[in-house]
């Protein structure tokens, strides 16, 4: 199946659009409960006005307000991110190539973690979004709900190497093909191969 998934998607990668580490962890904590695509439209004029968490830290929060708009949740977003401004600012402005100091930073949970592990530092990681958890449970890679224990999973299953680029497999061929409600099975290049195939019912 990774195979299969290599040859489906041989440029998957992170499709959200970013210059530095800072920039990726601004742009993956606003990407929850949107898509990247909008996150990507908003970014340009955020990361202009506010270039470092420095500056970040100082803005106004009607301002970020303003600009995140367009993204939903962008109240609680713009809190969000003068409290990570804040805390990277402490930090020199330094994003932290470590899991638990990540995790340590306002809004930053496993997931964000290891989305800027992966992309800006190169660490390996397992970035257990929606599409990489239901896809694992329908290709039967795991069981699990709990994105945790999905992590654990496929830690275990796939080689460490290709933890990175299999999520972005993953993640692209949730979007493009595997999709919640109705997967489409026919145009799908692991069909053969996948248990959940065959009943197309969603995970």
């Amino acid at each position: 199946m990774m195979r299969a998934l290599a040859e489906a998607y041989p440029d998957a990668h992170c499709e959200l659009d970013f210059t530095s580490p800072y920039e990726l962890l601004v742009a993956t904590v606003l990407s929850a409960q949107t898509t990247d695509v909008r996150v990507n439209q908003v970014t340009p004029e955020l990361f202009r006005r506010y270039p470092d968490a420095a500056a970040l830290a100082g803005a106004r929060e009607a301002d970020l307000q303003e600009i995140l708009r367009p993204l939903g949740f962008f109240r609680a977003k713009s809190r969000s991110l003068l409290g990570l401004g804040a805390a990277l600012a402490q930090r020199d402005g330094v994003v932290p190539a470590d899991l638990q100091a990540l995790v340590s930073l306002p809004g930053v949970g496993r997931k964000t973690a290891n989305v800027v592990l992966g992309n800006a530092f190169g660490v390996p990681g397992i970035t257990v979004d929606t599409h990489v958890g239901r896809l694992a449970r329908r290709f039967g890679w795991t069981t699990q709900q709990d994105a945790v224990k999905v992590e654990r999973d496929l830690t275990a299953l796939l080689p460490r190497e290709e933890w990175v680029v299999t999520c972005h497999r993953l993640i692209w061929h949730g979007r493009r093909v595997c999709h919640a409600r109705r997967p489409a099975c026919a145009e799908c290049p692991v069909r053969d191969l996948c248990p959940s195939a065959a009943t197309s019912a969603p995970a």
